[in-house]
């Protein structure tokens, strides 16, 4: 695989990228640093590409790889840094659209699950088979699916309790 090759499989794959380092990185710069080394780790791993397996389930797993690794980094890391509001100096990017209130609960869910489970949600409802999960995360097709039915139980509550804390509003706790 050569350069125009790597840069169409990226332009192929770009939904998937984004869709990893969106379940890892809520920050929007965050997102663009773990996209970057994706597409470094991608290129580095070129020569170990095995032609006969699915590119989708090769990326997934240097993509989540990567996104777990930058979220256990960034988690030690940002204890010790001080915020920085990029609107306080006007050079912030336009952000965009908000996701309605059901999908902004679900995500936020999501983004509590631990860094495993949250690579099995995002590569079942991107709709890859518990055969090629098992193969991207290291555990058996079987694991897959016991897993993805526990964290659809724990989401499913997650989000009742998330939407009773949104319903009661700020005056709740007086």
């Amino acid at each position: 695989m050569d350069a125009s090759d790597l840069t169409a499989l990226l332009r192929r794959h770009a939904g998937l990228i984004h869709k990893v380092a969106y379940a890892y990185c809520r920050d929007a710069t965050d997102r663009e640093d773990v996209i970057q080394e994706i597409v470094v780790r991608t290129w580095r791993s070129l020569d170990r590409y095995d032609p006969r397996c699915k590119e989708t389930t090769w990326l997934y797993r240097i993509a989540v790889n990567t996104a777990i690794s930058f979220h256990r980094r960034e988690r030690r890391h940002r204890d010790r840094r001080e915020p920085f509001d990029l609107r306080a100096f006007s050079i912030a990017a336009p952000t965009a659209a908000e996701p309605d209130d059901d999908v902004r609960i679900l995500l936020d869910c999501i983004q509590d699950l631990a860094p495993l489970d949250r690579a099995l949600v995002l590569m079942s409802l991107d709709g890859v088979d518990h055969a090629a999960i098992a193969d991207v995360l290291g555990i058996s097709a079987s694991n897959v699916g016991t897993k993805l039915l526990r964290i659809r139980t724990r989401l499913r509550a997650a989000v009742v309790r998330r939407r009773a804390t949104d319903s009661e509003g700020p005056h709740a706790a007086r």
